[in-house]
């Protein structure tokens, strides 16, 4: 008996089953006084009866089951062997018994249906014993843990649950949820109470000692997480979540992998939904190529790509490192893919030509570029040279070549650029159309804001100062920038690309703006640490081509849905006339090295808006000590102390420093509005002059600036 493993289990039901059906025939006749035919035709149907059953029990699994851990699948099974034995059992007893002879009598009806349900109770009882001391046991490890809540009542929170009994060495013993979903309320959900919204933890912590959080909504946008971390770090409590819905869906994690908050699920947004059809469309089957493809997003263009099924998907970098890591990563996640790797500087005009001639990709993502703000305002010839010349050789090389899709990862600094870099990715831009409109390609640009995690990014310049102890260093209160995550940033990209026609400029729909102070304040909290009393928040003042907030677009650009609700469209008809030999111009004097004034002005006769920035972006403000300010609805300090120093003292040679209260209350008119109030733009706007006194939207990343 190889598959029997159960052997107390098959001895069981050996014995059980082989009384079910004298039990049938006790409660049919209410009692013992049976004649002799009945009698004989008992003992003959229990006989076959039981050797039937346990024969049908074995194919289905019944005695090579963990009944420890059984659950609605093993108690299918139960249901499902039962039934057919009752049926096999009833054509013995109704059919083949009288009629062969055994027994002089059929077997009674109600004495069959009396043994079905007798016989489901002797298989069901015991397993559901052994289920039931196990979880009982379990339950008593966890009385020990520690009490924890779960935000989220929904299939993701069940599954926690799940987890958290199964496994009482995590030492954490479940107490309740919490939904916002009011149909949810006063409900239990696997015998746990599910207490109220999210906006009631406060409340529900204190009133049940609770110890933990965890926050079982993978898809839940940003929001409602701050909501719960806020309550949490209130309370002084730690919190960890279930991964976002991205990070299931690549794979990379499963639902039940528990990890601290990060910054990334505070802003994290509606799971995007990307039409893989018209991207598919567009990359399997053909070459692709991915400049930059060593960057942040480069690489993750890399990624997003290599499921798509391309025929090769080439890789062309200048770092031979970074090509290297994410060559090595995607041949193990994607083994029979086609991968080339080049490394090459997009500004070596001759060796771009080499590569398109032999590879003759059918779609490039072109993400090369400098993206540094402060770097680029000291070194004006290389962002020329790479951002401007890069893109120019790389797009020329696809229009000969015979390049049907192109895209430019552009920024959100490319409008109104006070920044080199943001006026050379703005030219960048010109480029593409220029080249669409002339040759009839699908060439498109796709500008948005900073993206969390990439290199030289606020977040982990903020991490590495918060290990160092801080100070943290933000160059202004009231600086903001838009935020997005990679994965999501790459995938709109995408969505963008398959659905260009040619010369758009696509526009991301990136949220709301994040005041920098307010990151850095979560980033902070998020490591067990309070501003103020553990880490100092200082402000360094603007830097060269820096700006206060972002705009995705221009005031004379129309402002177009697609059939992508994350995707806008900037319909722009003012591209310079004979733009690209002006182009030509400024590459060429970036080759030469030219002085950085010169360049400038040869940028500022491609983009006249090149330098021009609001009131607001050109003042700065007095340096801060410290400020602890919060998430928008949180309750943070009010105030916080300026130094404002005096001229050196010429009797002491001392500064001496007047402390002044400075309040920082933000006013109702800066709050954000929709994107489609906002940008309801008509192609008359450009000639309506905007008041000085109109509130700017704000979206700048303070310390550090880029896009890939």
């Amino acid at each position: 008996m190889p598959n029997i493993r159960n052997r107390y289990l098959f001895a069981s039901d050996l014995l059980l089953l082989a009384a079910a059906p004298w039990l049938a025939y006790a409660l049919r006749f209410e009692g013992l006084a049976w004649n002799a035919a009945d009698r004989r035709t008992a003992l003959v149907y229990a006989g076959l009866s039981v050797v039937l059953k346990l024969g049908v029990f074995l194919p289905f699994g019944m005695y090579s089951r963990l009944w420890r851990q059984a659950s609605i699948p093993d108690m299918a099974k139960i249901v499902e062997a039962t039934a057919l034995s009752t049926s096999v059992c009833a054509a013995l007893g109704l059919m083949v018994l009288p009629l062969s002879g055994l027994t002089p009598l059929r077997l009674p009806i109600s004495v069959l249906i009396l043994d079905s349900f007798l016989t489901v109770t002797a298989v069901s009882a015991p397993r559901l014993l052994i289920r039931g001391l196990g979880t009982l046991q379990r339950f008593a490890q966890m009385d020990h843990g520690r009490r924890a809540l779960i935000a989220g009542a929904g299939a993701a929170g069940e599954m926690i649950l799940r987890e958290l009994r199964a496994n009482p060495q995590l030492g954490l013993t479940p107490v309740g949820f919490v939904d916002d979903d009011p149909r949810k309320h006063d409900h239990r959900l696997n015998d746990l109470p599910v207490f109220g919204a999210l906006s009631e933890i406060p409340a529900i912590i204190a009133r049940y000692r609770i110890d933990e959080i965890v926050i079982a909504m993978p898809t839940a946008p940003g929001r409602a997480l701050r909501t719960v971390v806020r309550a949490a770090t209130d309370a002084h409590i730690p919190t960890r979540t279930v991964p976002a819905l991205f990070e299931i869906l690549s794979g990379r994690v499963s639902l039940s992998h528990l990890r601290k908050v990060e910054i990334q699920d505070l802003l994290r947004r509606e799971p995007v939904q990307t039409n893989l059809g018209l991207v598919r469309a567009m990359v399997s089957g053909h070459t692709v190529l991915v400049t930059g493809a060593g960057g942040s997003i480069g690489s993750e263009l890399a990624r997003q790509l290599a499921q798509l099924e391309p025929a090769r998907l080439v890789l062309l970098g200048n770092g031979e490192n970074e090509i290297f890591d994410i060559l090595n990563e995607l041949r193990a996640a994607h083994p029979a893919l086609h991968l080339s790797s080049l490394i090459a500087d997009v500004r070596d005009l001759p060796r771009m030509r080499s590569v398109f001639r032999r590879l003759h990709p059918h779609a490039v993502f072109h993400a090369a570029a400098h993206k540094h703000v402060p770097l680029m305002e000291e070194n004006v010839a290389d962002a020329v040279t790479n951002n401007v010349g890069g893109t120019g050789n790389i797009v020329d090389c696809a229009v000969e070549c015979g390049t049907q899709h192109f895209v430019l990862i552009s920024t959100d600094k490319a409008v109104r650029p006070t920044s080199v870099m943001g006026a050379t990715k703005r030219v960048a831009e010109m480029i593409v159309q220029e080249a669409a409109v002339r040759h009839g390609r699908n060439f498109v640009s796709v500008r948005f804001g900073n993206v969390l995690g990439s290199r030289g990014s606020v977040v982990p310049i903020f991490l590495s100062q918060i290990r160092a102890g801080g100070p943290l260093t933000i160059t202004h209160p009231d600086m903001r920038r838009y935020f997005m995550t990679i994965p999501e940033a790459v995938q709109l990209v995408l969505q963008a690309g398959a659905l260009g026609r040619g010369g758009e400029v696509f526009v991301l729909d990136m949220g709301e703006p994040i005041q920098i102070v307010d990151l850095a304040t979560d980033l902070v909290r998020l490591s067990g640490l309070e501003v103020g009393r553990d880490i100092e928040i200082r402000y360094t003042g603007i830097r060269p081509g820096e700006r206060l907030y972002e705009e995705p677009f221009f005031r004379h650009e129309e402002v177009l849905p697609t059939a992508h609700p994350k995707v806008l469209r900037a319909k722009n008809n003012h591209v310079l006339a004979g733009a690209r030999a002006s182009v030509d111009l400024l590459a060429a004097a970036g080759r030469e090295s030219r002085s950085d004034e010169e360049l400038r002005q040869l940028l500022r006769r491609l983009v006249p808006d090149f330098g021009t920035a609001s009131a607001d972006d050109q003042r700065d403000r007095p340096r801060a000590a410290a400020h602890p300010r919060a998430w928008r609805g949180q309750l943070g300090a009010p105030r916080i102390f300026v130094e404002r120093r005096t001229p050196q003292d010429r009797r002491g040679g001392e500064r001496r420093t007047r402390v002044t209260g400075v309040s920082l209350d933000r006013r109702a008119s800066e709050r954000r509005m929709g994107v489609e109030r906002r940008f309801a733009v008509l192609n008359a706007a450009a000639e309506i002059p905007e008041p000085d006194s109109a509130m700017p939207r704000r979206s700048a990343a303070g310390t550090a600036t880029g896009t890939a």
